[in-house]
């Protein structure tokens, strides 16, 4: 099996280089992009969410975005929204996918530069069992329950405080 391999950048946005997943986690120098996607229900009250695989490296067995994950070298923001929706949910129709914000993600683990996209979409989703044990859809009550939140990774009680805050649920 190939080693997944990451665009490298500087804090001006510019790809300086490549390295190997296995480095950039565990080496917070190591600037990489990824993708996510919040799924609303048409309903306009809830988002999905996905419970992540026992078996992954970081936050494993937590809550976390219903679609996130790093982009493969050259590949565009936008390009791994889609590429990450159709591996991680199954969902290959066309779709159109909103803008939401621009995230940094800094922690001992990694640095990430994350954009934030949305889509409303019902399902049904066909989840990737490898790496999700997963998917529901979740109330802003649930969400906002400080309760919940230890059920969470670090990195979606961020972005669903952006989401609260800018309005988006």
């Amino acid at each position: 099996m190939m080693e997944e391999l990451f665009d490298i950048y500087d804090s001006a946005g510019n790809r300086i280089g490549v390295a190997p997943r296995r480095e950039c986690h565990g080496n917070p120098s190591l600037l990489h992009h990824t993708s996510h996607v919040v799924v609303f229900h048409p309903d306009g009250k809830r988002i999905l969410l996905q419970k992540r695989s026992m078996s992954k490296d970081i936050q494993p067995g937590k809550w976390d975005t219903a679609v996130g994950g790093h982009l493969a070298p050259g590949e565009d923001y936008e390009t791994g929204a889609r590429r990450e929706l159709a591996e991680e949910l199954g969902w290959k129709a066309p779709v159109t996918l909103r803008y939401l914000f621009d995230a940094q993600i800094r922690n001992e683990i990694e640095s990430e530069d994350t954009r934030v996209f949305g889509v409303t979409l019902a399902g049904p989703f066909e989840f990737q069992r490898e790496e999700i044990d997963e998917v529901r859809f979740w109330s802003a009550d649930e969400l906002k329950d400080p309760a919940s939140h230890s059920f969470f990774t670090p990195n979606l009680v961020t972005e669903l405080q952006r989401l609260f805050d800018g309005g988006f649920l």
